[in-house]
């Protein structure tokens, strides 16, 4: 059975983790704030640096919050994981990072996947997620068993970066998805229908999405608790920005205004429905 080290024990990390070791893996986990890698504990082994935590592991996993994260966790790594390790982030990142990183990887005697998720919180929980992976094909084969353990979709998306690729365009779709939701309902509250019945409408029709279930009842409620951090998916959104070479993406190029503009209102900590509140709020 695989040794495995996990990095990042955030809202995503701590149940992914949970189920590696609850499928019989050994774990180690290291958070940069100990005490929420020490509260997993008996289920796995908490460690106080990265140093301690990949020491003698088979797999290393990540999922951390930017690309500058991403790219502090796995140089310490590389310093310290034995050679042959295979690395695999998991944190929705740079492509062109992803690239560097594997390159580096090599050099060091790693191998080197790149792993984003998608499903947010819940489908962490309940080992529903969509994982996209970009890399060699062997490595992809040689992760699969543990990535079933976390998810349920899971697609190998090509050579080193396309897992990253794709997660973007996954969030070019939420980012309509979102929207939409958010607007439709605006719609109907402005004429004076009620919100709850018109999300019964979209969610049973054609217009149905995981957003709109998942989502939209807590724009209704007000309920911003975040299952996704606003402030994380604007990162997201801006690494399509920075990718889109010189493709027109006017949805997201709109929707990540939207978002700047909520993080500049101080809505950083919340969650991605609170989008509703531009609308409601009239914010600018």
């Amino acid at each position: 059975m695989k040794k495995v080290a996990w990095i990042g024990t955030g809202v995503m990390g701590k149940p992914m983790a949970l189920h590696l070791a609850q499928a019989g893996y050994a774990v180690s986990v290291y958070n940069r704030t100990f005490s929420k890698a020490k509260a997993m504990e008996p289920s796995v082994t908490a460690c106080q640096t990265i140093e301690a935590v990949v020491q003698d592991a088979d797999v290393v996993f990540a999922i951390v919050g930017y690309p500058n994260d991403v790219k502090n966790v796995f140089e310490e790594v590389m310093k310290h994981a034995k050679p042959g390790c295979l690395l695999v982030d998991m944190t929705t990142s740079s492509p062109s990072l992803a690239k560097s990183l594997a390159d580096d990887a090599e050099k060091h005697g790693y191998r080197m996947l790149d792993a984003p998720v998608t499903g947010g919180d819940l489908g962490a929980i309940n080992a529903t997620l969509s994982i996209m992976v970009g890399g060699d094909h062997a490595d992809f084969e040689s992760v699969l068993p543990l990535l079933k353990v976390m998810g349920k979709t899971i697609n190998y998306m090509g050579t080193h970066g396309n897992g990253q690729h794709a997660k973007l365009a996954n969030q070019t779709a939420i980012a309509g998805a979102l929207a939409g939701t958010a607007e439709a309902l605006h719609y109907a509250h402005h004429h004076q229908i009620d919100m709850t019945t018109m999300l019964n409408v979209i969610t049973g029709g054609s217009a149905a999405s995981w957003q709109a279930a998942n989502n939209g009842p807590k724009m209704i409620s007000k309920d911003f608790e975040p299952g996704f951090y606003l402030k994380h998916f604007l990162k997201d959104l801006k690494l399509v920005m920075d990718e889109k070479d010189d493709l027109y993406l006017p949805i997201v190029e709109s929707v990540c205004k939207i978002y700047q503009t909520l993080s500049e209102h101080g809505y950083d900590e919340m969650g991605t429905q609170a989008i509703i509140d531009y609308y409601i709020n009239q914010l600018s």
